[in-house]
């Protein structure tokens, strides 16, 4: 059995202000996925610059940033937002939401294709693979807040929050870290250092998250205000991956098929 390590979530405080550990990896995050579209934009055959990488990678950024937020909001706390609706505005307050987060990230592309006569697939082929390391390292900083924490479990590797109760429970913040990770990225990085067909590269992202975040959905606690949604053991992560199998699925067999 483990317990929770004792981590504070701030890094440094500057008066009022406070740069926490969740913050740092969003900067990282970025930071790394400049630098592997680098390595992309390098590669022969290449037709990519380095000025649409940066501009790809600031359309995402605020989609990622303003998605994240407000998908949290609708999909989590809709309550809050019919109370509050100034509470979307308030994009700095804590709470993000993957599923919003995509969904920004694909309006971005599209606001970036619209500027740069990009296609569409072939802006998310390439930036998929970038954004694998940014989402572990994302799942990290959650597991510095003490978030997202699993359900109880006799594993010896179950860890005791003691912010939660004092049963062992499934890390599953650090399974998404490795799966959404390093795992993806791996897959993803492999898979598109050959020419594929446009959208496969996209369609493998939404097949591969979407079958590693339902899988440990299965181990993860619900959320407590929203518990189960369907079935009695449908979560709310799930109801929303699910469609991302689908349509992973189904882009990469017209892919391939085009």
């Amino acid at each position: 059995m483990l317990h929770f390590p004792d981590i504070d979530p701030v890094v440094i405080r500057i008066g009022d202000l406070a740069i926490r550990w969740y913050a740092v990896t969003y900067v990282v995050g970025f930071a790394v996925g400049w630098w592997l579209g680098w390595l992309r934009l390098k590669r022969p055959g290449s037709h990519w610059t380095h000025p649409e990488l940066v501009d790809l990678l600031f359309y995402v950024a605020v989609g990622i940033l303003l998605g994240g937020r407000w998908g949290f909001l609708l999909f989590y706390e809709p309550s809050s937002v019919l109370d509050d609706p100034l509470a979307l505005l308030r994009i700095w307050e804590a709470g993000r939401s993957f599923h919003g987060a995509l969904l920004g990230a694909l309006l971005g592309l599209w606001l970036f294709g619209r500027k740069t006569g990009r296609g569409f697939l072939d802006a998310a082929d390439f930036l998929c693979p970038l954004v694998p390391i940014g989402l572990g390292l994302g799942r990290i900083g959650n597991f510095v807040n003490g978030e997202l924490w699993g359900r109880p479990t006799d594993l010896p590797w179950g860890m005791v929050f003691p912010h939660v109760d004092s049963q062992p429970r499934h890390p599953s913040m650090l399974y998404e870290s490795v799966l959404e990770g390093p795992v993806l990225f791996v897959i993803l990085w492999l898979y598109s250092a050959r020419s594929r067909p446009a959208g496969a590269v996209g369609a493998m992202f939404l097949l591969w998250y979407g079958l590693f975040r339902f899988a440990v959905e299965f181990v993860r606690e619900p959320d407590t205000h929203l518990g189960f949604v369907a079935w009695g053991w449908l979560t709310m992560g799930q109801a929303l991956t699910l469609p991302m199998i689908v349509v992973g699925v189904a882009m990469l067999a017209w892919a391939h098929r085009e």
